[in-house]
């Protein structure tokens, strides 16, 4: 059968390459970069001499998990990114037919290759990512249709998983308890982070019955919930830092989190209005605290 476009004399749309790096979205990299990062600064271990691993993991976490994660969520969110985000790659068009699915299942299987070159904990991390990528976003789970555990799958998955990871691998062994105990309480943080994100998407959620925190809760209340969900686990990384007689480190993540609340007040204001511009501000705070948290654990 002809194709419908060529038979009128339309042009057959073609997958542009610059629309598929738009829907790998590279401004969501960095968080699992980061923390990928502030595992390598926990393991102690020498730059130079593991630099090929350290490369490969960051090139794991970034371009491959994290943008394989986007295109999944992309395709799956596909009807309602036509109301909140119609200039997407998918709902404008620019990605036709089903090359959107194509992209997600091929970016799937090359983070798995690469996760396999890292090793036995490397690959059973990236098997785990690619896991709840896929059950994040699609059917029959979809867990990003409860904003309580979609938004605690992806802030543990961007911010504990690599640390967690980058630790194992280049110590070639389970992480020290301090060090998972750490990154756990800031990825549970990230879930402040997280429904922060959800609110440039209410009208579609609504919509489509995603059950954001915005939604179910209202901006106001999403809103506190998330500088809660943000502060107090970073509190607890104070209490514990001090404890473990690390006070430097203690007293830093202690005074990101006290410039974090400073804006957090401005924050709930106007929660809808004022979410990006706390993304800027009060999350490069938070991703600092993370860094002299994982340098003071370092062996």
């Amino acid at each position: 059968m002809a194709n419908p476009a060529t038979s009128i004399g339309l042009p057959t749309p073609r997958l542009q390459p610059a629309a598929v790096l738009e829907l790998l979205k590279p401004v969501t990299w960095f968080p699992p970069m980061w923390a990928f990062g502030c595992g390598v600064a926990a393991s102690g271990a020498d730059l130079l001499d593991n630099a090929p691993r350290i490369a490969l993991g960051v090139l794991l976490t970034g371009p491959m998990v994290c943008g394989m994660s986007q295109a999944v969520n992309d395709w799956f969110d596909r009807h309602v990114d036509a109301i909140n985000e119609p200039g997407r790659p998918i709902p404008s068009g620019r990605i036709p037919g089903m090359w959107g699915l194509y992209v997600a299942i091929l970016w799937t299987l090359a983070s798995l290759a690469i996760g396999a070159a890292l090793g036995p904990w490397g690959f059973a991390a990236t098997v785990l990512a690619v896991v709840m990528a896929w059950i994040y976003s699609a059917p029959p789970l979809r867990l990003k249709q409860n904003g309580w555990w979609g938004n605690l799958a992806c802030g543990l998955s961007y911010e504990t998983l690599p640390w967690v990871t980058a630790v194992a691998v280049l110590s070639a062994g389970a992480p020290d308890a301090r060090v998972v105990a750490v990154a756990l309480l800031y990825g549970l943080g990230a879930h402040g982070i997280m429904t922060l994100n959800d609110f440039k998407s209410i009208e579609g959620d609504t919509r489509f019955g995603l059950r954001s925190l915005p939604v179910i809760l209202g901006a106001p209340r999403a809103a506190r919930v998330a500088c809660l969900f943000m502060a107090a686990p970073q509190a607890v990384v104070v209490g514990l830092l001090a404890l473990w007689g690390l006070p430097v480190a203690a007293l830093l993540v202690a005074a990101s989190l006290l410039a974090q609340i400073g804006l957090m007040r401005k924050l709930l204001r106007d929660p809808r209005g004022l979410a990006p511009w706390y993304n800027g501000t009060g999350i490069t705070l938070y991703v600092a605290g993370m860094m002299a948290a994982a340098v003071a654990l370092a062996p």
